[in-house]
């Protein structure tokens, strides 16, 4: 009922930029919030940023300047600008979306990840 096919992973140098993208497709009822998260071998999965259909974006700490979350709600897509990355941000990312069932109840997707990997 609900597919999230992430793109835009690789390997980017220290200081680089990349960009991750998202698509989501449903036949369920909406999609609220979408974000991204992180899991670096050995250690949870955590938040990097989300953002609601509409409002504004929260980010970690640890990206707040550097990375930034946006949408394309036409498109049920979400995407994160990478910049000045470094070698700590290594990790699969994964993309979130929070659907609206047809029994009104909110739930979480996941996509399959992809590898982000920072070179020194």
């Amino acid at each position: 009922q609900v597919q999230l096919v992430e793109s835009g992973g690789g390997l980017v140098q220290t200081g680089g930029s990349l960009r991750l993208s998202c698509a989501a497709s449903t036949t369920l009822k909406a999609i609220n919030d979408m974000g991204w998260y992180l899991q670096a071998p050995g250690k949870e999965r955590e938040l990097v940023a989300y953002i609601p259909f509409a409002g504004a974006p929260t980010y970690a700490d640890s990206v707040t300047g550097r990375f930034t979350i946006s949408r394309d709600n036409a498109k049920n897509s979400v995407f994160l600008q990478m910049n000045n990355v470094k070698p700590e941000d290594t990790a699969v990312y994964y993309c979130s979306a929070d659907v609206v069932g047809h029994d009104f109840v909110v739930r979480r997707y996941w996509g399959q990840g992809t590898q982000v990997t920072v070179s020194t």
